[in-house]
């Protein structure tokens, strides 16, 4: 399976206990019961990984990979990126979307007008950025804000209220 096929949902933050159990940090909330197999980033391939356990809180879940046993085995995988094919893509719920369907939407501010389209959706530690392209600019605004007033997957848009002063810094 190639990366281009899949999206990153998470990543892995530690271990968890010794008995070869990690923890996961994902991007979206979805139903984690509907996850048996998992493809971890190693040097720009993808490899599977069956999920033989999860337990804990659905943003911060316990996963326990088959064959993975000991605490020395699971440190392996600390901070690897998480992937799932596209053609799983679990339902979000209503307002939250996956970042790469977003690439290509047109973002409009309440005051200003269209502002311009989204290039990529950049990831720093625990952080989504939106990078939009205005005025020949990149303007970056925090996903999990209280701008982003609405998102319409249907039109391909995305609503903001940015605060007076943001696109002068």
């Amino acid at each position: 399976m190639s990366i281009e096929e899949c999206f990153k949902i998470g990543y892995i933050s530690k271990t968890h206990g010794l008995k070869g159990e990690v923890t996961a940090v994902f991007q979206n909330e979805f139903e984690l019961e509907e996850l048996s197999l998992l493809f971890l980033e190693f040097n720009g391939s993808l490899v599977p990984y069956f999920v033989e356990k999860i337990t804990g809180k659905s943003d911060k879940p316990f996963l326990k990979f088959e064959s993975i046993d000991i605490q020395a085995q699971a440190s392996a995988l600390k901070g690897r990126s998480i992937f799932l094919p596209k053609s799983i893509r679990p339902k979000l719920k209503r307002g939250q979307f996956y970042d790469d369907e977003v690439i290509g939407y047109t973002v409009e501010d309440e005051t200003i007008g269209e502002l311009g389209s989204i290039s990529e959706v950049q990831s720093s530690g625990p952080n989504r950025l939106l990078v939009i392209i205005h005025n020949q600019r990149e303007i970056l605004v925090p996903i999990d804000s209280p701008f982003i007033k609405s998102v319409n997957k249907t039109q391909k848009t995305i609503k903001l209220k940015l605060p007076e002063g943001y696109l002068e810094v």
